[in-house]
C-alpha cells in the first residue's frame, strides 16, 4: 500500500439517470429503494450571467448542477473552494458539431463552439458563476477519469490543506462518434472534500493506492451496475453508495476503484469522528 490521504467529506452532488439529487437518490443508492433509470434532466445554470447561460452546453449545466448541489449541502461560499474537474471527454455535442462543420466545404466554426470544445471550459464558467480565484485543475484519464480526480483532490486536500470540491461529469456522444466511444446516459457527481472534521462532516475517507489485484467494487443492483460500466463518471457509484450507508448510520466500508496500469484506489468511508 501506498501513502495514506484522508479526506471529510462535507457535501455531496448526484445527477444522472433515476438519481436526480444526493437527497433524494441516497436510499436507492444504500439499496434501500427501487431504482429507476428515468432520463436525468439538464437545466442551465442560474448562477450564470444571462450570456453565459444561454452559451452554457451539456457539459456545463452537468458540472454547474452537481458542484453547486455539493457546495450548497456543504454551507460553503463557492468562491473560496479551490477545484478540481474531471471528465473523460470535452462536451460530446460541441466535439459533433466541430467535426461535423469541418467535414463540409464550409468550414467556418463560431468561436462560441470553440471554446465550449476545450476541456477546461466548465472551470471556467464554474469561475464566472462564483467569482472563484482559488486553484482549479481540469483533468482527463479516459475510464478512470473519476478516481484520477478523486486521488488529485485527495493529494490537494492532504499536502496542501485545501477544502476542494471535486466536479466529476461524463455524457453521450451523438451517432456516428457514440459507435466508436459509446457512453452510457447523463452522470455527475461532486464532492466537497476537507482536510479537518467540522460540524458539518458526512464521513471520512481514507485513500490509498495498492498494488494487489483486489476485486473492484461493484453495484449490486442491475440498472446501477450497467450505469457505473457504462459511463466513466459512474466509476464512482460504489463510493456513492458506501457514503449513504455510512451517513444513514451504517458499518465503514471499504470501496476498491480501479486505476491502470496495474493498480487500485482503496477507499475507506467511516464516520466523519
Amino acid at each position: 500500500m501506498g501513502d495514506l490521504m484522508r479526506a471529510y467529506v462535507e457535501g455531496i452532488g448526484l445527477l444522472g439517470p433515476g438519481l436526480p439529487g444526493w437527497a433524494e437518490s441516497r436510499a436507492i443508492l444504500a439499496g434501500d429503494g427501487p431504482y429507476v433509470a428515468t432520463p436525468a434532466v439538464l437545466a442551465a445554470s442560474p448562477l450564470l450571467p444571462p450570456a453565459e447561460r444561454r452559451r452554457s452546453v451539456p457539459t456545463v449545466k452537468l458540472a454547474m448542477a452537481v458542484g453547486a448541489e455539493a457546495l450548497e449541502r456543504a454551507g460553503r461560499d463557492p468562491a473560496t473552494v479551490a477545484t478540481v474537474f474531471t471528465s473523460s471527454s470535452g462536451d460530446p455535442d460541441t466535439l459533433h458539431q466541430i467535426l461535423e462543420t469541418l467535414a463540409t466545404e464550409e468550414r467556418d466554426i463560431s468561436p462560441t463552439r470553440f471554446h465550449n470544445s476545450v476541456h477546461n471550459a466548465p472551470a471556467g464558467y464554474w469561475s464566472i458563476a462564483t467569482h472563484c480565484r482559488e486553484p482549479s485543475t481540469s483533468l482527463s484519464a479516459h475510464d478512470e477519469s473519476f478516481q484520477t480526480g478523486l486521488l488529485e483532490a485527495a493529494a490537494e486536500v492532504s499536502a496542501d490543506g485545501w477544502t476542494v470540491g471535486l466536479i466529476a461529469y461524463d455524457l453521450p456522444y451523438p451517432e456516428p462518434l457514440n459507435k466508436v466511444r459509446p457512453i452510457a446516459g447523463i452522470f455527475g457527481t461532486a464532492l466537497v472534500l476537507t482536510p479537518q472534521p467540522t460540524d458539518r462532516c458526512l464521513a471520512r475517507l481514507d485513500i490509498d493506492l495498492s498494488r494487489r489485484d483486489e476485486p473492484v467494487s461493484r453495484m449490486a443492483e442491475v440498472g446501477l451496475e450497467a450505469l457505473r460500466t457504462g459511463n466513466p463518471t459512474g466509476r464512482a457509484l460504489p463510493l456513492l453508495a458506501a457514503l449513504a450507508r455510512v451517513v444513514a448510520g451504517g458499518a465503514p466500508e471499504t470501496v476498491v476503484l480501479d486505476l491502470p496500469p496495474g493498480s487500485r484506489l482503496v477507499v475507506r468511508v467511516g464516520a466523519p469522528c
